[in-house]
């Protein structure tokens, strides 16, 4: 993933003109008269812009990998721990360990683990909000399917990452991690190839608009140096090739990758002040695009859990504070 930060055109140049400064250093060194003075003793040119990227690498690395860490958390649907049901016991075992073909047991509040067939049920009702976006539970039974059904019409499945709201059940394991609903879905999300933002595709024209500036100087400058000095021995070709490499490098800002990392960093930083988590540096920018965002809302935006919060009785009413199935929260009389 540290890497991954290197993976840019401008970066791409940058990394050139380091190469390019370094030879001429050494090409300095290795023709510099003995005794004689000038010359630098470290290329200082190429180690200052190798800090820059490693600086803005380091940056972007940090974002992201605060990103991926909070995603992580809120990510955390799967039980922890199962009940299921081996050799006539049941035994509770972390969910890691779960296999097709275990026997799950489910109870009123559990959350399932894996996608399995139901062959017991009895008044049980699940909450699909997180996989189907269906906002009342769906009661569950052993009967046959007739005919393949979509997805929230598969009365007789259980889904990873869906809670049991009411009644008891127990299901046989077909598929656990990635070979579950849940996980078709992350794996669709993974494939998917990220589009280049607005921002990356004016960065790579500007890249490719300097690299081809740079060579241009790099070539007038010399053509103009042998037609008007000439070249009397290899000293003066390496002489005039270590100046247009020089005025070459010096066209490449070194300081664009980082500053628009620390900008960028910058939006992240205040978009998390919001409650909103940006995973990729780069779509900041392209957020701050968008008019219209299309997502699910139950179980989504909302929390998909009935929540009272006046009762209206004929002596005055009573405000209830508190959200979801939290038991957290006070009751405040306001008499009419």
């Amino acid at each position: 993933k540290f890497l991954e930060q290197f993976k840019d055109p401008l970066v791409y140049l940058l990394l050139a003109a380091t190469g390019i400064s370094l030879v001429a250093w050494f090409i300095e060194r290795a023709n510099a008269v003995p005794g004689a003075e000038g010359g630098e003793a470290l290329p200082f040119d190429a180690i200052v812009i190798v800090l820059i990227l490693i600086v803005n690498a380091v940056l972007g690395y940090i974002q992201e990998s605060k990103a991926e860490a909070a995603v992580e958390a809120l990510s955390s649907m799967t039980a922890p721990q199962t009940n299921v049901l081996r050799d006539g016991k049941i035994e509770r075992i972390n969910t890691v360990d779960v296999v097709p073909g275990d026997i799950i047991v489910l109870g009123e509040g559990d959350s399932v683990s894996a996608d399995g067939r139901l062959f017991a049920a009895a008044s049980l009702r699940i909450a699909e909000a997180s996989l189907t976006g269906e906002s009342v539970p769906v009661g569950k039974k052993t009967d046959t399917l007739a005919q393949a059904k979509a997805l929230g019409d598969r009365a007789n499945m259980v889904f990873n990452g869906t809670s049991v709201m009411q009644g008891t059940g127990r299901a046989i394991v077909t598929s656990t991690g990635m070979g579950t609903q849940v996980g078709k879905i992350a794996d669709l999300l993974q494939a998917t190839e990220d589009d280049e933002t607005p921002l990356q595709k004016e960065m790579n024209y500007v890249s490719k608009i300097l690299g081809s500036a740079v060579c241009i100087i790099a070539v007038v400058v010399l053509v103009a140096l042998a037609l008007t000095e000439g070249f009397q021995d290899v000293h003066d070709v390496i002489d005039s090739l270590l100046l247009a490499v020089s005025l070459a490098v010096a066209a490449v800002p070194e300081g664009l990758a980082a500053i628009l990392t620390v900008v960028l960093a910058l939006g992240v930083q205040r978009m998390a002040m919001h409650n909103a988590i940006v995973k990729k540096l780069h779509s900041v920018e392209t957020l701050g695009s968008a008019s219209v965002i299309c997502s699910d809302k139950t179980g989504t935006l909302t929390r998909n859990e009935m929540t009272v919060e006046r009762v209206v009785t004929p002596s005055g009413e009573v405000q209830l504070t508190g959200t979801g199935y939290a038991p957290e929260g006070r009751m405040v009389v306001d008499p009419q």
